[in-house]
């Protein structure tokens, strides 16, 4: 609205200055009145006159006066000629203030043509922000909503927590019992160790007296005591032949071990080197202890590397490895020639010729590593596996076996990479239930 109040202000100025002027150009001279409609404006203008204009009918006067007068007729004609030019050139300009007034016409259209679009862009934008703001109230009702349930949801969490943490002060109470328990249960196996072995002592000593008393009497069974077993094969061969612990010597040495004979599988005169079945050691030992070997012969032991490695480079030997699962399946794997190196090369294992239950595929590495445990870092890891995976083995890049695993108990021995495993008979994560692993010679 105010574009076209401008412009018929602006209109009426520019007319008012023509007319001004036009005005003081005709003051001295007669006027005559003509009005022009130009579309919505209508322009008024003034044409001159001559002084003292005669009728037709004194048209002879005239004639005379023009006759007698010269000089004046001559004066009215350059006025006339004045009052031409200077109403050609108001003329134009009156033109140029037309197209003008045209072209400003125009730019008012397009004005209120931009407003029109403006004005419907403004209320189509309105009816958006409407929109939104009827989105933005539903979602404010929907986030109240949202937090109503939250907040239940936040007390019925922390009612269930306080709940769990009563549940695990109980449990930790539980727990501290039970440790004090195991520990008075530790202390009382300890005592129970150590009278079995004073017992074992005391029977040996009164066998050392039995068997001194009578090679005095007889210089025969004298010559027998002094029969040197090397192996649970010699221990058989001697005609011992019930499962049980016998002192076996070392080649080349006076120096005595225990090792449990298994005088039944496979026709007997098995040494076992290693046996699982209950978790009561532990095998994260260190260099020395795996060399000298640890545990109880009776039950869960490692027989000793040096021992092994002394014994197996005498002849040849078979090694076999029979394993249990928490599900009561058996499975082996016997190899035709196990020998292990010296300690100079960390005990490095060497094998020959599988066969067996127990997968097709040598879940020991070959060839053969070196020993590693967790002081003692053999193998061909960036990391410790011993740390890692825990136990002495003979690890390649904490590969498919460990026997000297942690032992798990039944329900736990799932998704366990630490445990007892055997790859290539139960896979990466399942922790065995037993093993046992025994040598005997292969010409037995």
């Amino acid at each position: 609205m105010w574009q076209i109040v401008f412009f018929t202000l602006s209109c009426d100025l520019v007319l008012a200055a023509a007319y001004n002027n036009f005005r003081k150009s005709m003051d001295s001279i007669g006027k005559r009145q003509y009005q022009v409609q130009h579309g919505s404006c209508s322009y008024t203008f003034l044409l001159p006159e001559t002084d003292n204009c005669r009728s037709s009918s004194s048209s002879y006067v005239s004639n005379a006066v023009q006759r007698d007068a010269p000089l004046d007729y001559d004066d009215s004609v350059q006025r006339l000629q004045v009052l031409e030019n200077i109403m050609e050139n108001n003329t134009q300009w009156l033109m140029k203030v037309l197209n003008q007034t045209t072209r400003l016409e125009l730019q008012l259209l397009e004005h209120s043509l931009s407003t029109n679009k403006l004005e419907k862009q403004i209320l189509d934008q309105t009816s958006e922000i409407n929109k939104l703001q009827d989105k933005n109230s539903f979602l404010e009702k929907k986030v109240l909503d949202m937090e109503d349930k939250h907040i239940v949801q936040l007390q019925s969490i922390k009612e269930e927590k306080d709940q769990l943490q009563v549940l695990v002060s109980k449990q930790n109470s539980i727990i501290e019992e039970l440790e004090k328990q195991l520990v008075t249960a530790t202390v009382n196996n300890s005592v129970l160790q150590k009278q079995q072995h004073n017992l074992m002592e005391t029977v040996h000593n009164l066998l050392t007296m039995i068997s001194t008393s009578n090679s005095a009497k007889n210089p025969f069974a004298a010559k027998e005591e002094q029969i040197i077993l090397r192996d649970c094969a010699e221990v058989f061969k001697s005609g011992l032949t019930t499962n049980g612990i016998y002192t076996l010597t070392f080649p080349n040495s006076t120096e005595e071990t225990k090792a449990y004979c298994d005088m039944e599988t496979g026709g007997g005169g098995w040494t076992v080197i290693q046996r699982r079945e209950d978790g009561s050691v532990d095998f994260q030992r260190t260099w020395k202890e795996y060399k000298v070997g640890f545990g109880n012969p009776s039950g869960e032991y490692w027989l000793g590397n040096e021992f092994v490695s002394q014994l197996t480079n005498q002849q040849r030997y078979v090694l076999k490895i029979h394993l249990k699962d928490w599900e009561g399946n058996e499975a082996y794997s016997l190899y035709e020639h196990f020998y292990l190196s010296s300690e100079e090369l960390n005990y490095r294992i060497h094998l020959k010729g599988l066969t067996g239950t127990a997968g097709k595929i040598s879940s020991i590495s070959q060839p053969g590593n070196d020993f590693s445990t967790k002081d003692a870092d053999n193998d061909k890891c960036i990391c410790k596996c011993s740390q890692m995976l825990t136990g002495g083995w003979w690890f390649d890049a904490c590969g498919p076996s460990n026997l000297n695993g942690m032992y798990y108990p039944q329900r736990q021995n799932t998704n366990k990479f630490n445990g007892i495993k055997w790859y290539y008979w139960k896979g990466s994560g399942y922790s065995l239930k037993a093993t046992t692993m025994m040598i005997r010679p292969a010409d037995f």
